[in-house]
């Protein structure tokens, strides 16, 4: 996987430059891998703005701006923290699209309605209304991180 997602990373910076935009990245689960995908291959400073790792629920708040009446609500693995984590992330940076994710990538922490392996995925774009996907993604906490960035990957690439 490690392949395909330096592959999906270069592509996504390929399609940032030729967009002429910059990419910001709001993280829960993944601890900043997404932007450390893009950020491992020289030269990605010239589109990659910034990336928030905000594992807690107090960063999102104040790195993010995301309402902590939001998370109390609907908790921090919800379709709507990962749209506000990407807003934010658009919000408090210099980039023209982000990505956000936010999930349980385990072993423990899984619920019936929120099991393992569940991470919602927030895409913001300026002047485009927010794109929110969810997957569960089978498999151990490495496995679950490693798709979840191939998977954010694809959905910038698609954006771009």
């Amino acid at each position: 996987m490690k392949v395909e997602s330096d592959q999906a990373a270069s592509d996504v910076l390929a399609a940032a430059r030729a967009a002429g935009v910059m990419i910001a990245t709001a993280e829960s689960c993944t601890g900043g891998l997404i932007a450390g995908a893009l950020t491992e291959i020289a030269g990605s400073s010239d589109v990659v703005d910034r990336g928030f790792v905000t594992y807690s629920n107090e960063a999102k708040a104040q790195m993010l701006g995301v309402d902590p009446k939001l998370i109390a609500a609907y908790g921090a693995v919800s379709e709507q923290v990962a749209a506000a984590m990407a807003e934010g992330a658009l919000a408090k940076s210099r980039a023209g699209v982000t990505i956000a994710v936010t999930g349980v990538a385990g072993p423990g922490g899984g619920s019936a309605d929120k099991p393992v392996g569940l991470v919602w995925f927030g895409l913001a774009q300026k002047h485009a209304t927010t794109y929110t996907d969810s997957v569960i993604f089978p498999g151990d906490r490495a496995a679950v991180r490693a798709a979840t960035v191939l998977h954010a990957l694809t959905l910038l690439r698609a954006a771009l």
